[in-house]
C-alpha cells in the first residue's frame, strides 16, 4: 500500500461537567505498591460525563470532510483501529483513501472514563459476558465454553477463533447515561464538523439525533446495524432532508432473537425498530440507502461487519457512496 503523509495527530476531551461530592466517608488503601496504606477522601470536585476523541489529520486530504467513527454499547474506538486477526482497521482504511479520522470513546467509555455510582451515575455498569455477546454479534447458533462445542453459522466471515480477541474490547456500560452522552456528541459534532459519521450498534440512535440537532454539521451518516433511533416529529426529520443515510446490514437476521425481520418480532427487534424510523425518513423525502449484504450476494457478515475478514470490500463500497454523493 502506498504510504500516507500525516499534517497532526491529536486529541481532545469534551462535554461533561462539573460536579461535586460531599458527605462520603472517608477510608484507608494502599495507592502504590510497597507503600503505606494512606487516608482517600471521596469527596470534592471532579470533572464528569465527558466524551474523548483522537484525530489524524493527512498533510493532503482527498475527502471535504473528515470521517467521525462511532462504537457502539460496551465497546470503545478500539474497535475501529486493527481487526481481530490483525488487519489495518477502517480507521487506517479511510486515512488510506484520503479522509481525515476522528476515532472517539463516548461518555463512560475507554479514555473518557467514568464516575461514581450511584453518587453520579445513576445505576451500576453492564457488563456483557461470552454468550450474549456470541449471540448478539451472530456469530453461531449455540455459544459453548469450549471452542470446539460453538456451533457456529456456515460461511461465518468473522473470525470465532479469535472471539477471545473482540471479547478483549468488551468495556462496561451504563444504562442510565444516554442524555449525557447525547449532549457530549452534540458538542463534539460542533467542534469537529463538517462531518462525515460512520456509527456502529448502539451509536447508531445517539449519531441520528446529532444530525437533528446539527443539522448544518452532518454531511451524511453510515449507520453499521445500528439498535436504535431517535423517536424523532416530521419537523425534526425534515432538517435533515439533505442528509444521505447509509445503512448496511449483515447476514443471519433471522436467525437471532435480537435481529429478526420478521413482523412477529416488532417488540424485541433492532432491525424493525431503525425500519420504522428509516420509512419515517422516506416520506419526510431524505434520501436513504438501504443495504442488505445477503440480498446483493455478500454473505457470511456479522454485527460487526467493519471487523469481519471482508472489511475492506465493505468499507470500498462504502467510500464509493460517500463518492457518488458528492461528499469526496
Amino acid at each position: 500500500m502506498d504510504d500516507i503523509r500525516i499534517k497532526e495527530v491529536g486529541s481532545f476531551h469534551i462535554g461533561g461537567r462539573k460536579a461535586t461530592l460531599a458527605g462520603l466517608p472517608k477510608y484507608q488503601a494502599q495507592i502504590a505498591q510497597n507503600a503505606p496504606p494512606r487516608e482517600v477522601d471521596p469527596n470534592g470536585e471532579f470533572w464528569v460525563e465527558q466524551m474523548y476523541a483522537q484525530y489524524i489529520k493527512l498533510a493532503e486530504p482527498k475527502s471535504k470532510y473528515p470521517i467521525l467513527f462511532w462504537h457502539g454499547g460496551g465497546l470503545t474506538g478500539a474497535c475501529w483501529e486493527t481487526t481481530p486477526d490483525g488487519r489495518e482497521g477502517w480507521q487506517m482504511y479511510f486515512l488510506r483513501q484520503g479522509y481525515d479520522v476522528y476515532v472517539s470513546d463516548a461518555v463512560e467509555r475507554g479514555r473518557a472514563s467514568w464516575a461514581r455510582y450511584p453518587e453520579i451515575f445513576a445505576t451500576e455498569p453492564v457488563f456483557r459476558p461470552y454468550e450474549q455477546a456470541w449471540e448478539l454479534f451472530r456469530l453461531g447458533k449455540k455459544y459453548h465454553s469450549d471452542p470446539d462445542k460453538r456451533e457456529v453459522f456456515a460461511g461465518v466471515r468473522f473470525p470465532t477463533n479469535l472471539f477471545d480477541k473482540l471479547m478483549m474490547q468488551a468495556v462496561p456500560r451504563w444504562s442510565s447515561n444516554n442524555a449525557a452522552t447525547q449532549r457530549a456528541y452534540d458538542e463534539y459534532v460542533e467542534k469537529a464538523g463538517p462531518c462525515i459519521i460512520i456509527v456502529h450498534s448502539q451509536g447508531g440512535a445517539f449519531a441520528a439525533q446529532a444530525a437533528i440537532n446539527n443539522p448544518d454539521k452532518v454531511k451524511a451518516l453510515v449507520f453499521i446495524e445500528p439498535t436504535g433511533a431517535p423517536a424523532a416529529k416530521k419537523e425534526d426529520l425534515r432538517k435533515i432532508a439533505h442528509i444521505p443515510h447509509l445503512y448496511l446490514w449483515g447476514d443471519y437476521l433471522d436467525q437471532s432473537p435480537y435481529w429478526s425481520t420478521r413482523p412477529e418480532a416488532a417488540a424485541t427487534s433492532y432491525y424493525l425498530g431503525v425500519d420504522k424510523y428509516r420509512r419515517a425518513l422516506e416520506v419526510e423525502g431524505v434520501d436513504v440507502t438501504w443495504f442488505v449484504l445477503p440480498e446483493t450476494g455478500i454473505y457470511g457478515n456479522t454485527h460487526a461487519i467493519y471487523q469481519d475478514s471482508n472489511s475492506n470490500e465493505i468499507a470500498s463500497a462504502v467510500d464509493s457512496w460517500l463518492t457518488e454523493k458528492g461528499l469526496k
